[in-house]
C-alpha cells in the first residue's frame, strides 16, 4: 500500500487519537485549577485583554449583520404582508442562533489565533520550561487563566454583538423603512421570552466561550516550537473552532428546543 493510502486510512484513526489528547489537556487544566488571588487576577487580566482585542471587530461585524439581517428579512416578510414582523425575527435570530455563534468565530479568528500564538511562541523560546524550573506550573499560570477567560469574554461580547445587530435593524428598519418604532419593539417585546430565548443565547456563548479557549490554548500548548509549527497551530485553531462551534450549537439547539 503506497504512503498516501495509508495516511487516508489512518486519518480516522489520527481524528479520534487528537480529539483524545484534547479531552486529557482539559481535564488535566480541570483538575488542577486553582482560585488563589493571583489567578483571579490573571484572569480577569487575560479577560480584559481578550475582549479589548476582540471589541472592534465584534463591534463592526454585529452592526453590519443587524443591517444586512433585517435588509434580507423585511424584503422576505413585505412580499406575504408581514412586514411589521422584521423586528420579532430580527430578535430571535440574533439572541438564539447568529449572536452566539458568529461571535465564537469571530473570536476565535481574533483572540482565539492571538492565544495560540503567544502560548506557541513561549514554547518555542523555552518560557514554558523556564517556569518550570522556578517551581511554577505553566498549567496554572498560563493555561487556566486564559480558559476562565474566553469562558467570561465571549458572553460579554456576545451581548455587544447583538445590541450593535440591534442598532443596525433600527436603523435599516425603522429609519429607512420607515417602520414604526412602537410596532417594531412592541413585536420583539411579545416574541422574545427572557429565559427560552435570551438567557439560552448566553448559555450558549458562555460554552462557545469555553469551547473556543481551551481549543486556543490546547493547539499552541501542542504546536511544533517553530515558526512553522506555530502558524499551522493558528490555523488549525480558526478550523477546528468554527466546526466544533456549529457541531455544538446543533446539540445545544436540539436540546433547548
Amino acid at each position: 500500500m503506497n504512503e498516501p493510502a495509508a495516511a487516508r486510512r489512518r486519518a480516522p484513526l489520527d481524528a479520534v487519537r487528537s480529539v483524545g489528547r484534547a479531552l486529557v489537556f482539559l481535564g488535566q487544566a480541570v483538575v488542577r485549577m486553582r482560585f488563589s488571588r493571583l489567578q483571579v487576577g490573571e484572569s480577569l487580566r487575560q479577560t480584559y485583554f481578550i475582549g479589548v482585542r476582540s471589541l472592534v471587530i465584534i463591534i463592526t461585524c454585529g452592526f453590519f449583520v443587524g443591517l444586512v439581517l433585517t435588509l434580507q428579512t423585511y424584503d422576505t416578510l413585505t412580499r406575504f404582508g408581514a412586514g411589521d414582523a422584521v423586528g420579532t425575527v430580527l430578535a430571535l435570530s440574533l439572541f438564539r442562533e447568529l449572536g452566539p455563534v458568529l461571535t465564537a468565530i469571530l473570536f476565535a479568528g481574533r483572540a482565539g489565533t492571538s492565544v495560540t500564538a503567544e502560548i506557541g511562541l513561549m514554547k518555542a523560546t523555552e518560557q514554558l520550561d523556564a517556569l518550570e524550573l522556578m517551581a511554577i506550573d505553566p498549567m496554572e499560570r498560563i493555561v487556566q487563566p486564559r480558559l476562565l477567560a474566553g469562558l467570561i469574554a465571549v458572553p460579554v461580547l456576545t451581548l455587544i454583538f447583538n445590541f450593535m445587530a440591534l442598532a443596525g435593524g433600527v436603523l435599516y428598519g425603522v429609519f429607512l423603512m420607515g417602520i414604526d418604532p412602537n410596532v417594531f419593539w412592541g413585536s420583539m417585546q411579545n416574541s422574545v421570552e427572557l429565559g427560552r430565548d435570551f438567557g439560552a443565547g448566553v448559555a450558549k456563548s458562555a460554552a462557545f466561550g469555553a469551547l473556543a479557549a481551551w481549543l486556543a490554548v490546547y493547539f499552541g500548548w501542542t504546536c511544533k516550537p517553530t515558526g512553522e509549527g506555530v502558524a499551522l497551530a493558528t490555523t488549525q485553531t480558526v478550523i477546528a473552532t468554527a466546526i466544533s462551534v456549529l457541531l455544538l450549537d446543533f446539540v445545544l439547539s436540539a436540546l433547548m428546543l
